[in-house]
């Protein structure tokens, strides 16, 4: 298996509630590490370009105002398969349909406000931590 990086956001439904650290407890206690993490205010704006790819859709609106509510926490994991395990501990997307003790089956308060975010795909990866993150600040 590839050792591989992917973005992760904790979102704010789950900063608000002081849940940054259970959270990376299980990205970690599943094998993957941080190797480049903080805490930033996004913008409408910014919201906006890093969801372009559903500026089509219904949601979009509601999606972009809600990630600028709150502090959210980009981070980069890191470890074999990253991208398949970060999205096996996130859950599904609707949280009454993730596994139980998934990040989102424990913590998502709705489809909308699910805590997570994670990359899906080595190329969305590549360009979701670009966004965020220089390659000084990758520090595994």
């Amino acid at each position: 298996m590839a050792i591989e990086r992917t973005l992760s956001i904790i979102k704010p439904d789950a900063t608000t509630r002081n849940l940054t650290g259970k959270i990376n407890a299980k990205f970690e206690d599943a094998g993957l590490r941080i190797v480049a993490q903080k805490r930033i205010q996004l913008t409408k704006a910014q919201a906006g370009e890093f969801y372009k790819v559903h500026a089509e859709r219904p949601f979009y609106d509601e999606l972009t105002t809600f990630m600028a509510s709150a502090p959210v926490v980009v981070q980069v994991l890191e470890g074999e398969s990253a991208i398949a395990k970060n999205r096996e501990v996130m859950g599904a997307t609707n949280p009454a349909d993730a596994a139980p003790g998934t990040i989102r089956a424990e913590f998502a308060e709705s489809v909308g406000e699910n805590s997570v975010h994670g990359s899906d795909a080595p190329e969305t990866a590549k360009e979701e931590i670009a966004y965020f993150f220089s390659g000084l600040e990758l520090v595994g």
